[in-house]
C-alpha cells in the first residue's frame, strides 16, 4: 500500500533546495516586476500562478513595454508550451488509475526543476509526493518576487545575480546521478548540452524563441532515444 503521508515528506525535503533556488531567482524576476509598474502583491500573484521564470520575465516585459494582452498570452504560451511535453511525460509515469484531478493537479506546476525530481521518482509516482515539493516551492517563488520587488532593487546587481546560479546547481544534482548509472542518459546529457549550446550560437535560429527552440530538442532528442534505446516496461517499473 502507497503511504501517501510519507512521500509527501519525502517531497517537502526534496524542494526545500528548489524552493531556495527559486526564492533566490525571484529577486531578479522581482525587479523586472517593479520596474514594468506592478505592486509587490501583483507580482506575488503573477508568480504564484505562472511559475516559470522565462515566462514571467516575458510578461513583465511585455508589460513594461506596453503590450495587449493578447500579446501577452501569446508569448506565455509560447514561452512555457514546454511543460506541456513535460506534463504528457509525468502523466505516463503516474499509476494507471490515478484521476483527471491529481493529473491536472500534478500538471499545475511542473517546472523544470519539479519535473526533474518527479520523473526520478522510483517507480510509478505517487502524485502527494508532487504535491510535497510543490508545498514549499510556490511560497518560496511568491515570497522571493514580493521581496523583489520591495526590497530587490537596494541589493547589489552582482549579489542577485550570483544567488541566481544556485539554480544551475539544482539542475546538475538532478542529471547527474542517472547519468552517472546509465551510459545511454550519460550520452543523452552530453548531446543535448552541445545541441543546446549550438541552438543558442547560430545565427540562423536567432529569430527562433528560446521556448521554441527547447521544444524542438526535447521533442526531437526524446524521439530519437526511444527509438534507439528503447527502455523495457519491466525495467522502467523497477527505476
Amino acid at each position: 500500500m502507497i503511504d501517501h503521508k510519507a512521500n509527501f515528506r519525502r517531497g517537502v525535503v526534496d524542494g526545500l533546495p528548489i524552493a531556495l533556488g527559486y526564492f533566490a531567482v525571484a529577486f531578479t524576476l522581482g525587479i523586472a516586476a517593479k520596474n514594468a509598474g506592478f505592486s509587490a502583491v501583483q507580482a506575488m500573484v503573477e508568480s504564484l500562478t505562472n511559475n516559470a521564470s522565462a515566462g514571467e520575465y516575458a510578461v513583465f516585459s511585455l508589460v513594461a513595454a506596453g503590450a495587449g494582452y493578447l500579446e501577452v498570452a501569446v508569448m506565455t504560451l509560447v514561452t512555457n508550451a514546454r511543460y506541456l511535453l513535460m506534463s504528457c511525460s509525468l502523466s505516463q509515469k503516474l499509476p494507471p488509475e490515478t484521476s483527471v484531478l491529481h493529473r491536472l493537479l500534478v500538471a499545475f506546476d511542473v517546472t523544470d526543476e519539479i519535473f526533474g525530481i518527479s520523473i526520478a521518482f522510483p517507480g510509478r509516482l505517487d502524485p502527494w509526493y508532487t504535491y510535497g515539493a510543490v508545498a514549499v516551492a510556490i511560497p518560496g517563488w511568491g515570497l522571493g518576487t514580493f521581496l523583489g520587488v520591495v526590497v530587490g532593487n537596494a541589493l547589489p546587481l552582482r549579489l542577485v545575480s550570483a544567488l541566481s546560479v544556485g539554480l544551475y546547481g539544482m539542475f546538475l544534482a538532478i542529471i547527474v546521478p542517472p547519468a552517472k548509472k546509465d551510459k545511454v542518459v550519460r550520452g543523452l546529457v552530453l548531446i543535448s548540452f552541445a545541441l543546446s549550446f549550438c541552438a543558442s550560437h547560430l545565427p540562423a535560429l536567432n529569430g527562433i524563441s528560446a521556448g521554441v527552440k527547447t521544444i524542438v530538442l526535447t521533442v526531437a532528442i526524446a524521439l530519437a532515444a526511444a527509438l534507439l534505446f528503447p527502455v523495457k516496461e519491466g525495467k522502467e517499473a523497477q527505476a
